[in-house]
């Protein structure tokens, strides 16, 4: 079985990557660009609405 996951991008350093739900923080709870370590809420690095939505579902 595929691993589901998430693609990110970064607000501020704009990197872009995919991690696995569960590894990630709640949306609501803080999370840190792991390039230039920019801290905002997990929900603003998910790059489209069903990025959000498979977060906040398996997260």
């Amino acid at each position: 079985m595929d691993e589901t996951s998430v693609q990110l991008l970064c607000p501020e350093c704009t990197k872009d990557w995919q991690q696995a739900p569960t590894d990630l923080p709640a949306p609501a709870d803080l999370f840190h660009c792991p390039n230039c370590h920019a801290s905002r809420r997990t929900a603003e690095f998910t790059r489209t609405d069903r990025d959000l939505r498979t977060l906040k579902t398996l997260g």
